[in-house]
């Protein structure tokens, strides 16, 4: 594929996009991904992004050009859509505004009606805004439930349509339990008809996610793990014996970070500088942090940090149930994060519980997220489930050794030290309990007193690579599988 015309051009379709809009790891991987893939297949690919021009990336006000309006069909006529066009980390990247997918409205309601309205209407006007532009995709990149109906367009409202007849879809799953369900008014009015796949539950029929799931030519999780976790009862969200039956189009690949933000030899938010080579700047940082925070300044206490939002499904209530059986032990504690409010009012009180042990810091702060990944010497990541995490990446990346379950991608991510010591880069547990996160940081507390060995394990953490090069390789590849089938 050398000339222009021979291109694959492929539409990556997404709520979210960092920095512009970002609320979890969707927005990373949105700005991330299309980048690295130009970066691998060069002039062999038209990538380009389609966001909805959500009122933050408004406020945020962008330099952008202004493409015109067009029209989109629903049950009751038509309704009309802006298109407006801009560059995010080098990819052209498409601005959607309607008054039903976007109206100055959040990212997310919250309200499962609101946002099935929502994003029910930017995936069919997406595939509009390709043929507004007279550019038509071999491949629709489609990332959860908010775009999961433009594939499912394609193989229902589109069969029909010349615009799209060559071109095949990738359902990218980040999150299965989000999948849409409260959508069904809104794919009415949009001309949406029941599902007829036979393998899916009835609950599924008029279900975003799991019908993008069904007439993708292809399923993409974010870890290998992952993949193999959705085709089980326990994480399949009534979707496992789907998935299972199809297990043929489906693949995991493990998400990648941004090596160039998360890097500790050139992090402008650290006082200290540092590299695998040289981690005395981390000491120095540990320090700082020690010492800004009110805590006792001294290297030999093992510091814990926690990033994250505060949500259940990271199990939290593992870590905040573990910690009283333990606080006669020499450790210090900083949380990071926002979230469900029962979540922040325990972290609030076992604060004050142990003031000398415990802060908990609950709002969102870029500079102190870097500075904790920086000073810290154990992160804690006990999820009941994990689709892919990137936090324990980042963490590695610093040299801050994970303490996390062994589920999902932190499983395809961490190697466990308990299975393989020379090449260990964290500590692992299998068990859902509060007594399975303590045996595992009791073992990592241990060894870090085991200087040469912690030394060790450093610089294994440090030195993985977790880029976004060989994900957008793996990519690439089912890009070019998806489409030789096609022709």
């Amino acid at each position: 594929m050398n000339g222009a015309q021979d291109k694959l051009k492929v539409l990556f379709a997404s709520a979210e996009a960092a920095p512009w809009a970002k609320v979890g790891g969707l927005g990373d991987v949105a700005a991330a991904l299309p980048a690295a893939l130009i970066g691998t297949a060069g002039s062999a690919l038209d990538i380009r992004l389609i966001l909805p021009f959500h009122a933050e990336i408004k406020r945020k006000n962008p330099t952008l050009g202004y493409l015109g309006a067009f029209s989109v069909p629903n049950q009751t006529g038509v309704f009309s859509a802006e298109l407006y066009v801009a560059s995010l980390h080098g990819i052209t990247t498409y601005l959607l505004d309607s008054e039903l997918t976007n109206h100055n409205s959040p990212v997310y309601y919250g309200d499962p009606a609101l946002d099935g309205r929502k994003y029910a209407a930017f995936s069919v006007a997406l595939l509009e805004a390709a043929r507004f532009l007279d550019w038509q995709p071999d491949i629709l990149h489609a990332n959860d439930w908010h775009t999961a109906l433009a594939v499912y367009a394609l193989k229902t409202l589109y069969q029909q349509d010349s615009f799209f007849k060559e071109t095949r879809s990738l359902m990218a799953i980040h999150n299965l339990p989000f999948n849409g369900y409260g959508s069904e008014f809104a794919m009415t009015e949009l001309g949406f008809t029941p599902g007829t796949y036979e393998d899916l539950p009835d609950w599924a029929r008029l279900t975003p996610l799991p019908l993008g799931i069904a007439a993708a030519d292809q399923i993409v999780t974010v870890s290998p793990q992952y993949a193999r976790e959705i085709q089980t009862r326990d994480f399949g969200c009534g979707l496992h014996e789907y998935l299972e039956k199809h297990h043929n189009k489906l693949i995991g690949i493990l998400n990648g970070i941004d090596t160039r933000l998360w890097d500790p030899a050139a992090d402008p938010y650290i006082p200290f500088p540092f590299t695998a080579a040289d981690t005395n700047g981390k000491t120095l940082n540990k320090a700082a942090l020690q010492r800004e925070l009110h805590l006792e300044e001294n290297p030999d206490i093992p510091l814990l940090t926690v990033v994250s939002r505060l949500d259940h499904q990271k199990g939290f209530g593992l870590l905040f149930d573990a910690i009283p059986d333990n606080a006669r032990k020499p450790w210090q504690l900083v949380l990071l994060g926002t979230g469900s409010q029962d979540l922040e009012a325990r972290a609030e009180d076992l604060m004050r519980q142990y003031p000398q042990k415990i802060v908990s810091l609950l709002r969102y702060d870029e500079a102190m997220a870097h500075k904790l990944y920086a000073a810290g010497d154990l992160f804690v990541m006990p999820s009941l489930y994990e689709p892919c995490g990137l936090s324990q990446m980042i963490a590695m990346r610093y040299g801050n050794i994970p303490v996390a379950r062994a589920t999902g991608g932190l499983q395809d991510s961490i190697i466990n030290y308990h299975k393989a010591p020379d090449e260990a880069t964290g500590f692992l547990f299998t068990e859902k309990t509060p007594e399975g996160l303590v045996s595992s940081l009791n073992s990592a507390i241990l060894t870090f007193q085991e200087k040469e060995t912690w030394a060790k394990l450093m610089n294994n953490a440090m030195n993985k690579d977790f880029s976004w090069k060989s994900s957008a390789q793996n990519y690439w590849s089912i890009y070019q599988e998806i489409k030789s089938k096609r022709e």
